[in-house]
């Protein structure tokens, strides 16, 4: 432990004087000028949250999350435990000597990921605790010092993403850390922190662990965390924080919650809250993280498993409007995915399999209003003289007829995407074309049903 913190006096120094983010050369892989080019065709990607807060699963001394007896403690969120139950700071760290995860493989979780359809992955490498889930040379409060000591938990997910051939990033809480004297604590804590402070928790670990993180791993993202209310992202430290990145990685990704209110023209792509689904197309990149239950951490009582059919819909209708799906697993602490993640990544890969391609390679239809429970992508794959669009029901219908703002004349043929069966089809009033659905058509009980039309480019739509 003394060891340790020498080192992290010895690296900070380092790291303010340069000499630390200068001892490696990265590879740049990726074209600078394009970056974020793998981001936009991605759609799909897994996000981990795991750390201390796993062992507990929403539980505390017979207390579990939400629990309104506790001031703040309405909340499922397992990985804010220590917060919302009013664990001592010192009790909490304690868990690190029980964080001994004997079943975990990195190959499982990232082939689970791949199975899903999934393009890339990211997993908290700190959270708000302040934990870390690498040997940081700046921090005692890590993974050396827990039972894995030795071992290289996120260098492992990193040569398993290579080898299956995933993106993958690194989700750094670098406004809170409840560990650090001088990190932030939530707005309603009784802790508060001046601005002297943060700076010193700014410089002596946020800032060099993000350095490690990059210099370590060579990362295609790193996702950060703010969100509505006040906090100690100021414009200069977000501009701060981007040009550090930007200097040690040409192809590393920034997301719009580096500073949520205001993240200015440098980051690669907004992030939406928290399960939250734009209405309407957004012309920047951007995603929506999202849970699978409500809470993003382990939670053993959290029994609200959302349907992959749902899942599905949020994942085909991001797509029609720009975006892409990061969808959230909390593994136990003993390194399992939950089974009844498992299950739901391997439904969704089943029908990723079958329609993928009303997903991948697809570009939203601008100017056109889909029917109610339905949406449109568009193949990015042209032929001459014909284009392919997908129209997708993400929820039930009213009606065996749909009618769509294309032309009937424009019309090459019309079928389910994944048997090929053929749809009826006739004109509608004006240049509408009506379609004839049956009931195993419109079925949901398999996912999401994906029509294909194929039309011909030289009429309107």
């Amino acid at each position: 432990m003394r060891r340790k913190l020498l080192l992290t006096t010895y690296v900070v120094f380092l790291f303010l004087t340069g000499t630390f983010a200068q001892s490696r050369t990265l590879k740049k892989t990726i074209d600078p000028a394009h970056p974020a080019d793998w981001f936009k065709e991605a759609r799909f990607g897994m996000f981990v949250h795991w750390g201390l807060y796993s062992i507990l699963g929403g539980h505390y001394k017979g207390h579990q999350l939400p629990d309104t007896s506790y001031k703040y403690g309405n909340s499922w969120y397992a990985e804010w435990i220590q917060q919302r139950l009013e664990i001592p700071p010192k009790e909490y760290q304690q868990l690190a000597g029980q964080f001994n995860p004997i079943h975990f493989n990195a190959d499982q979780w990232i082939l689970e990921a791949k199975n899903a359809g999934m393009k890339y992955f990211v997993i908290t490498a700190k959270h708000h605790d302040g934990f870390a889930l690498w040997d940081s040379k700046v921090s005692s409060f890590d993974i050396a010092n827990s039972p894995l000591k030795g071992r290289d938990i996120l260098g492992e997910l990193a040569r398993a993403c290579k080898k299956y051939g995933l993106k993958f990033g690194f989700y750094y809480s670098h406004w809170q850390d409840w560990e650090h004297p001088g990190g932030d604590w939530p707005e309603w804590s009784k802790v508060k922190r001046t601005d002297a402070d943060f700076e010193k928790y700014w410089q002596q670990k946020s800032l060099p662990q993000v350095v490690e993180l990059i210099q370590r791993y060579d990362p295609d993202l790193l996702w950060f965390d703010t969100w509505d209310e006040p906090n100690k992202i100021t414009e200069h430290r977000r501009d701060e924080l981007i040009a550090l990145v930007r200097k040690w990685s040409a192809k590393c990704l920034i997301n719009g919650r580096i500073r949520y209110q205001g993240p200015g023209d440098d980051i690669d792509f907004l992030e939406m809250h928290d399960n939250q689904y734009p209405d309407k197309i957004l012309e920047r990149p951007w995603q929506t993280p999202a849970t699978m239950v409500h809470s993003w951490g382990w939670h053993s009582t959290d029994y609200s498993w959302k349907s992959a059919t749902e899942m599905l819909g949020y994942l085909v209708s991001n797509t029609a409007k720009g975006g892409n799906y990061l969808l959230n697993v909390g593994p136990m602490p003993d390194g399992r995915m939950p089974v009844a993640a498992i299950h739901r990544l391997r439904e969704m890969g089943g029908w990723l399999l079958a329609n993928g391609a009303a997903v991948y390679d697809t570009q939203p239809l601008k100017g056109l209003t889909a029917p109610a429970g339905t949406v449109f992508t568009e193949s990015s794959k042209k032929k001459k003289g014909e284009r392919e669009v997908f129209v997708s029901i993400i929820k039930p219908l009213t009606s065996e007829e749909l009618i769509l703002p294309f032309n009937p004349s424009a019309l090459i043929s019309c079928s389910m995407l994944e048997t090929g069966a053929p749809v009826i089809s006739d004109a509608a009033t004006g240049h509408s074309l009506k379609l004839k659905l049956n009931k195993s058509q419109m079925s949901m009980a398999d996912g999401i049903p994906v029509i294909s039309l194929r039309l011909k480019t030289t009429q309107d739509h």
